[in-house]
C-alpha cells in the first residue's frame, strides 16, 4: 500500500469515528434535555391541576373530577390522570375511569403516594404507545388524599430528535467531506517528500550513489533530506576509495608472478590468482568455495596446507605436480588471522622453481658430462705416456700406436676446448650484441655448408640433397649460420646408415625463414628432445664418442639461431629419422 493511503486511511478513519462518537454523545445529551425539557413542563401542568384539586375540586364528586380532568386535558393538549389512595381511577382526560384498571402498581404512583414526585417511561398498554408519566401527591390534612398523573408520548421527542438527526448527519457528511479532503492534501504533502527520499533510498540500495533527494518545504523534510544527500556523497566517497582499492588489489593479486592461494580454516579455497590457476591448472571461479582436497589432487598440498592450519605459523616446503611434465613448486604457507574469531586461515604463496630445478639438473649434468669428455682423452693421454716412459715394459713395435692414440686423444680435447669457447664467444658476442647480421642469401649458405661435408658423405655413400628456392633473403650472419647448418649435417651423416638420404631445405613460412636438415637415422626418443640442445647431453653416448663427436654441436646450434633472433626444434619418430629446422626472422 502507498504511503498517501497509510496516512490518509487512518487519519479519516480516526475523523470519522471521532465524529460519531460526538454525534452519539450529543443525541444522548439532547435526548436527555428535551426529556428534563418536557418533565419540568409535565410538572408544572401536574402541580397547577394538583392545586385546584386541593382548593376546590376535591370536595366535588368523581363526576366532576372526571369533567375538570378532561378539560384541563384539552386545554394543557395533556393526558390527565387522577387517582385516589387505593389506585382506584377518579378522572382521566382520554378514558372513562369506570374502564380503567387500578393504577396502585404504577411505579409513578407508588413514589407519589409515599409524598414525592414520581417519574416513569414505559409503554402504554392503553394508548400504545410509550409515554412519559409524572405524578405529584394531592394533601389534605397532611395526608396524600389523592395522585394527579400527567402523560406526555414521546413519539413528540423523537419527531424533534429525528429532524435533529438529520441535520446532523447532513452536517457531520460535510464535516466528513471537509476532513477527507483536508487528511488527502496533509496525507500527500506528508507522503510525496517522504516518497522521493524512499525513491533515492532504493536507487542507493540499487547501486545508484549519484541518486540525490530534491529538498522539500518542510524544514524536518529538509533536514531528513540533506542528511540523506550527505550520507549519500560519504557513501560514494568511501565506496569509491574501496572500488579503488579493491581494483588495485586485484591488480596487483592478478599480476603476481608468483601463484597465491586463500583457503579459509575449513579448507576451503577462498581466493586463488590467475598465476596460481596455471600453476595448478585449474579455473579459479569453478573452485572457489571447493575445498583443497577436491581441487587440487596432490596429497603433498594437502598435507602441507593441514599442517600450517595446525601449527599456525609459517611454513615452507618442496612439491612435484605430475601432469603432462614434472613441475616444482616451492611453497610458503603463513597464516591468516580471522577478525570475526572464527577458524583461521591459511595464504599459501607458490613459485614455479620448475626451470631452476632444470637448471640445476643441468648445471650437475654439464659438469659431470664435462668431467668425463675431459677425463676420458686425458686418460687415455696419461696411459699412453706412461707406457712410452716406461722402459721396462716399452716395446719399440708399439711405439707408433701408442703415439697415434695420443695424438687422436689430443685433437678431441682440442675439439672440445675449441667448442667451448667457441660457445662462449657466442653467448657473449650475442649478449653484448656483438654479432653483426647483414643481409644475405640464405641459399648459398646451405650449399656451402654441405659441400663442407662431401668427403664424408661419399664415405658412407650417404646423398646430400639441398632444396632452396633462389631468392630467400635474411639478414644473417653468413659464418656462424653455415657453422650452425654444417654441424646438423655433419650429424645426420654420422648417424645415417650407408646409401640413406639427407635433405637441406629453406623455404619462406610467413615472417620467418625456416631451414631444415632431415635424415634417415634411428631417431630420438620423446624423452631426450626436450634436452638434446643441452650441452654435452647425449642420447647414445657410446654412440656419440665412438663417431667422434664433442657433445656441442646442437648446443652451438641453438646459441646461433638465437644469435640471429630465432630458434631451434626437433621432430624425430624412433626408427624413421630425424628433422631439425632452424627458424629466423626475414627482415
Amino acid at each position: 500500500m502507498r504511503l498517501l493511503w497509510r496516512i490518509f486511511i487512518p487519519f479519516f478513519v480516526s475523523t470519522l469515528l471521532a465524529l460519531a462518537v460526538t454525534t452519539w454523545y450529543a443525541n444522548r445529551s439532547l435526548r436527555r434535555f428535551y426529556q428534563e425539557q418536557v418533565a419540568e413542563e409535565l410538572l408544572m401542568k401536574a402541580g397547577l391541576l394538583a392545586g385546584d384539586l386541593e382548593s376546590r375540586i376535591m370536595e366535588r364528586g368523581g363526576e366532576e373530577v372526571d369533567g375538570h380532568c378532561k378539560e384541563f386535558g384539552r386545554a394543557a393538549r395533556t393526558r390527565v390522570t387522577v387517582m385516589l389512595p387505593d389506585g382506584s381511577v377518579m378522572g382521566d382526560s382520554e378514558q372513562a375511569p369506570s374502564n380503567m384498571e387500578n393504577h396502585r402498581n404504577r411505579p409513578e404512583f407508588s413514589e407519589a403516594l409515599a409524598g414525592r414526585t414520581g417519574k416513569s417511561i414505559r409503554f402504554s398498554d392503553t394508548l400504545r404507545r410509550t409515554m412519559m408519566y409524572l405524578a405529584v401527591p394531592v394533601k389534605k390534612d397532611g395526608t396524600v388524599a389523592a395522585v394527579v398523573r400527567v402523560s406526555l408520548p414521546l413519539s413528540v421527542i423523537d419527531w424533534t430528535l429525528r429532524t435533529w438527526y438529520r441535520n446532523v448527519a447532513f452536517g457531520g457528511l460535510v464535516v466528513a467531506v471537509f476532513f477527507a479532503a483536508v487528511a488527502f492534501c496533509l496525507a500527500r504533502r506528508i507522503s510525496r517528500p517522504i516518497n522521493d527520499i524512499r525513491r533515492t533510498a532504493e536507487r542507493l540500495a540499487h547501486g545508484d550513489l549519484r541518486a540525490r533527494a530534491a529538498l522539500p518545504a518542510d524544514k524536518e523534510m529538509q533536514s531528513l533530506a540533506r542528511t540523506l544527500n550527505q550520507m549519500a556523497a560519504q557513501l560514494g566517497e568511501r565506496m569509491e576509495t574501496i572500488t579503488r582499492q579493491s581494483d588495485e588489489q586485484k591488480a596487483v593479486f592478478s599480476s603476481m608472478v608468483e601463484g597465491v592461494l586463500a583457503v579459509d580454516g575449513d579448507e576451503r579455497i577462498m581466493e586463488m590468482n590467475p598465476a596460481a590457476a596455471r600453476l595448478l591448472d585449474a579455473d579459479p571461479d569453478r573452485l572457489r568455495g571447493r575445498s583443497i582436497q577436491e581441487a587440487v589432487r596432490n596429497p603433498d598440498m594437502q598435507k602441507f596446507i593441514s599442517c600450517a592450519l595446525a601449527d599456525g605459523g609459517q611454513k615452507e616446503a618442496e612439491i612435484v605436480l605430475y601432469g603432462n611434465e614434472e613441475r616444482f613448486l616451492q611453497m610458503r604457507g603463513t597464516a591468516l588471522a580471522d577478525p570475526a574469531g572464527g577458524k583461521p586461515g591459511v595464504l599459501v604463496v607458490l613459485n614455479d622453481i620448475t626451470r631452476v630445478k632444470r637448471l640445476e639438473t643441468m648445471r650437475r649434468d654439464f659438469i659431470a658430462n664435462v668431467s668425463h669428455e675431459l677425463k676420458t682423452p686425458i686418460t687415455a693421454i696419461k696411459g699412453c705416456a706412461e707406457i712410452l716412459s716406461d722402459k721396462a715394459r716399452r716395446d719399440p713395435g708399439e711405439d707408433g700406436r701408442f703415439l697415434a692414440m695420443m695424438a687422436r686423444q689430443a685433437e678431441r680435447l682440442s675439439a672440445i676446448v675449441e667448442d667451448l669457447l667457441s660457445l662462449s664467444r657466442l653467448e657473449h658476442d650475442a649478449e653484448h650484441k656483438r654479432i653483426q647480421l647483414e643481409p644475405g642469401p640464405v641459399c648459398d649458405v646451405l650449399r656451402r655448408a654441405a659441400q663442407a661435408f662431401t668427403r664424408a658423405a661419399d664415405a658412407k655413400k650417404v646423398k646430400v640433397a639441398v632444396d632452396c628456392p633462389g631468392g630467400l633473403s635474411a639478414p644473417i650472419n653468413a659464418p656462424l649460420l653455415e657453422q650452425a647448418v654444417g654441424n646438423l649435417i655433419d650429424n645426420a651423416i654420422k648417424f645415417s646408415g650407408e646409401g640413406a638420404r639427407v635433405s637441406a631445405g629453406a623455404a619462406q613460412n610467413g615472417g620467418n625463414i625456416e631451414i631444415r636438415v632431415a635424415d634417415e637415422g634411428p631417431g630420438i626418443e620423446q624423452k631426450h628432445l626436450a634436452r638434446i640442445f643441452e650441452r654435452f647431453y647425449r642420447v647414445d653416448q657410446a654412440r656419440s664418442r665412438a663417431l667422434g663427436g664433442t657433445g656441442l654441436g646442437l648446443a652451438i646450434v641453438k646459441h646461433i639461431a638465437l644469435a640471429h633472433g630465432g630458434s631451434v626444434s626437433v621432430e624425430s619418430t624412433p626408427g624413421k629419422g630425424s628433422a631439425f629446422t632452424i627458424r629466423i626472422p626475414s627482415q
